[in-house]
C-alpha cells in the first residue's frame, strides 16, 4: 500500500470524499474511469488529477497501519 499521496489541492480531497459517499466500495473504480475518460479526451491535467484521487481513495480505505506510530 502507498505510504503517502501527493495532493494537488484541497479540492482533490473533496472529490475523494464525494466519490466515496456516492459510490462506496466502487469509488476508486469511478475515479479510474474518470481518469481513463480524461486521457481519451487528451486532457492530461484531469487524467493526473483523477489518478491521484484514485490513489487517495485507496489510501483512505486502507485500514492497515503504515509509517511511524507515536
Amino acid at each position: 500500500m502507498l505510504n503517502y499521496v501527493t495532493l494537488p489541492d484541497r479540492a482533490a480531497l473533496a472529490d475523494a470524499k464525494d466519490l466515496i459517499a456516492r459510490f462506496g466500495d466502487y469509488a476508486g473504480t469511478e475515479a479510474a474511469l474518470r481518469a481513463d475518460k480524461s486521457r481519451a479526451l487528451g486532457n492530461v491535467v484531469h487524467f493526473c488529477k483523477w489518478r491521484q484521487v484514485e490513489r487517495l481513495i485507496a489510501m483512505l480505505r486502507d485500514e492497515s497501519t503504515s509509517g511511524t506510530l507515536h
